[in-house]
This record gives structure tokens, C-alpha cells and sequence, in this order.
């Protein structure tokens, strides 16, 4: 297919694809899937090797949040029956981030319900983060407190933070459907805040809401100019009791050509696929590892993943192998910008579950080349057969609760 052989020579230059390049992955045939995971994954091997980093979410206050994100189980009005707690401290932070560090996670994402931190909060976080590093030096920690206010990001650098996530979500155009209390320019705002400060930038997006091919291909064009080194791709869990809770729209083989799309668009960032991948890729998982290179092990924020042996039973299963505490995640061009190894603004992992899925581009700057065939026309997604509400369950365990982790 002149299409994949294009996309590959233009990710292994990291080159970017056209937009009409973009929207002909999302609406390729059943046929040529595996052509199309095949031709991704000769990108994602590139550029990664076959190597996967694992990512550990601590749910630092959870629910009775004062934003009205139609996805997420904590919004406001949420009738979702998850937990609800607030601030965990320090200690019981870092006893939670144990657990994922002792079952192979190589970063750990602290992440807080809310608008945005106080000032107050940030000197929770700053502490809980000094307590992490001191029980596990080498651990990376990436923050995800939703909107910051100036000097914010900066203080969390100056804490041991190496990363802060906030995640785009879906399009400029549809954002305002989506959430009304805050905007996507507040979003922006806050990644370019992580990018000046230091921090390495994770932002990704949600797929599953209703969107469009158009709209997935806006946000994750609209990723790659932002230029964050870790891009989650979240799953939307429809929770009962929250907007979207009757949104079933994704199949397993549409979850990997959203996978693959990213990945051309950012050959060469962390790709981490987010909360979801259980509900809808399924038995399709494995398939999943030759697109991203980052996965979350455990639990997700307010809803379960699948046990933490069975992420490291499906890595080892499909030939992969589990990254290491000393392995650079980055490539060398992104990740010698920054001292430490993290890349320039190197993302994090499931704090994309905060904006995510939880019910969570320095690409290169060159101009695509042309179409190499005629793309077929963007269409919505057809559903799926039947929702798989049995998938879903509310997180029970770990943080808040005095039930050992999934990790």
C-alpha cells in the first residue's frame, strides 16, 4: 500500500504526514489492519526498540471536583459511586508509589482532582514528591494537578518533579461540547507552562467521545505542534453516572488505527496508551504494543485495569520486553535536550488519566509531502456491537482505601 510505504519513510525521517495521510489511517479497511499495525510498528521499533515503559498512577485526592468534564467520574454532578477522599499524605503517597516501583513502573504519576492547585497544594504535592525520591532516587514523577497558575510549574521542578501532564483531550472546535468551565486555550496555557519551566510535557488526548476522524486528527496535529515528549492515548470508560456514560463507540480495531495515526503523527515520542485499553482493545492488547511504547500497569484513577502480573505476563507474551530504571525512554536527538535523561519536556504516564479515560510535538517540524493515493472520506466510527459494561469496574483498592494496590 503506497500509503504505509509513505507514512514509514516519513516517520523514520520524522517528517509530518499530511492531514489527508492522517485521516486515510482512521479509514482503512478491516483488510489491511494488520498492514496498517505492521507499518506503524516498523516506526514505533525505530525509535523505541521493543522496549515498553511502565507507568504507576496515585490517585492523590480523589472526586468532588469543580469542573464539569463530561468524561471523567469526578466532575461536577458526577452520580459515579467512586471514591471519594482527600489529600493523601506524604507517607501514604509514597507507600502507594512502592508498590508500583516494586512491580517494574519507571515512573509514577501523582495526580489530584480539582480546577487547579493553591499554592497550599503545591507544597503537599512538593513534599509528597521529596518523600518518593528519597525512598526511590531513580523514579521519575510526573504531576498532573490540573490548570497551573504562574511560578507553579516551577516550584514543582525545584520539588523533584521531572514531568507535569494535561491533556488536550479532543479538538479546539469541539472542546466547548465537552467541558464549559474552563477552555482549550487554558489547556495549551498550561503545557507551554510545564514546557518553560523545565518540566518534561505530557498531553494527549481522549478517544470515544463522539468525535470525528477530523477532530482526532485536529488534536493530535494539534499535539505535535505543542511538542510534548509523551502523548497519552486514552480510551473513554464510560462511567455510569457521568454525560457519557451511553458512549460505546469504539471497537478494538479502531482503538489501533487511532494508535497508529498517533504514531505516524509522533514517530518518535512516548506513545503511552491510557485508561481504557482493557475495556476496548481486549484481546487485541498485544497488538496495541507494536504501536505505543508506554503502557500504565495496575489500576487506573477511579476505575480498575487489569491485574498488574497480567501486564507484565501480556509484555513478555508478545515479545516485548519491560524498559529498565537506567534506560533513556527518549530517543538521543529528544532525550539529550535535558540533563537526566527525561527528554526536553519527557511526558508522563497515567497522569493522562486524570483528563483521560478514567471513568489518562517534537515529532519534527518538517512539511508533509504529498497524497500518496486519495483518501477516503472521514467518517464517524460505526459502534460497537455491544457495550461491554462488565469491563468497567469502580476501583475498590489501592490508594484511600486500606486494600493492598494493583501493581
Amino acid at each position: 500500500m503506497d500509503l504505509l510505504n509513505t507514512l514509514v519513510d516519513k516517520g523514520l525521517r520524522r517528517e509530518t504526514p499530511t492531514r489527508e495521510e492522517a485521516l486515510a489511517v482512521l479509514v482503512t479497511s478491516d483488510d489491511d489492519l494488520l498492514d496498517v499495525v505492521a507499518a506503524a510498528g516498523k516506526v514505533r521499533r525505530h525509535w523505541f526498540g521493543r522496549r515498553v515503559k511502565l507507568n504507576y498512577l496515585v490517585n492523590l485526592k480523589s472526586g468532588l471536583c469543580p469542573e464539569d468534564c463530561s468524561y471523567c467520574s469526578q466532575r461536577l454532578g458526577s452520580k459515579a459511586e467512586i471514591l471519594k477522599y482527600t489529600w493523601l499524605k506524604p507517607d501514604q503517597a509514597s507507600a502507594a508509589a512502592a508498590a508500583g516501583v516494586s512491580g517494574g513502573a519507571k515512573r509514577v504519576c501523582l495526580v489530584a482532582s480539582g480546577r487547579g492547585p493553591t499554592d497550599r497544594d503545591v507544597d503537599r504535592v512538593s513534599d509528597t514528591i521529596k518523600a518518593i525520591k528519597e525512598q526511590n532516587e531513580s523514579v521519575e514523577v510526573c504531576a498532573c494537578l490540573g490548570l497551573l497558575s504562574d511560578g507553579q510549574a516551577e516550584r514543582l521542578r525545584e520539588a523533584g518533579a521531572d514531568a507535569y501532564n494535561h491533556n488536550l483531550n479532543t479538538s479546539e472546535s469541539t472542546y466547548g461540547d465537552i467541558t464549559t468551565t474552563h477552555t482549550y486555550a487554558d489547556r495549551v496555557d498550561t503545557v507551554n507552562k510545564a514546557h518553560a519551566a523545565g518540566l518534561s510535557a505530557c498531553s494527549g488526548l481522549i478517544a470515544g467521545m463522539g468525535e470525528s476522524d477530523e477532530d482526532l486528527v485536529d488534536v493530535v496535529f494539534s499535539l505535535r505542534e505543542l511538542d510534548p515528549d509523551s502523548v497519552p492515548v486514552n480510551f473513554l470508560i464510560p462511567m455510569e453516572g457521568t454525560p457519557l456514560a451511553k458512549e460505546w463507540h469504539l471497537t478494538p480495531q479502531r482503538c489501533l488505527r487511532i494508535l497508529a495515526m498517533t504514531r505516524f503523527v509522533c514517530p518518535d515520542v512516548e506513545v503511552r496508551i491510557a485508561g481504557g485499553r482493557e475495556v476496548h482493545l481486549r484481546t487485541m492488547q498485544p497488538l496495541a504494543l507494536h504501536l505505543a511504547n508506554s503502557i500504565f500497569l495496575g489500576d487506573y484513577l477511579t476505575s480498575e485495569g487489569q491485574a498488574g502480573h497480567a501486564d507484565l505476563e501480556l509484555i513478555a507474551d508478545a515479545g516485548f520486553e519491560v524498559e529498565g530504571a537506567g534506560e533513556v525512554t527518549l530517543p538521543e536527538h529528544r532525550a539529550s535536550v535535558r540533563d537526566g535523561g527525561c527528554g526536553s519536556h519527557e511526558g508522563g504516564g497515567g497522569c493522562g488519566s486524570h483528563d483521560g479515560a478514567d471513568g489518562d510535538a517534537g515529532c519534527g517540524s518538517h512539511a508533509g509531502g504529498g497524497v500518496c493515493a486519495p483518501a477516503p472520506a472521514a467518517t464517524t466510527p460505526r459502534p460497537a456491537e455491544e457495550p461491554r459494561t462488565d469491563l468497567v469496574a469502580v476501583r475498590r483498592r489501592g490508594a484511600g482505601t486500606d486494600l493492598a494496590p494493583n501493581a
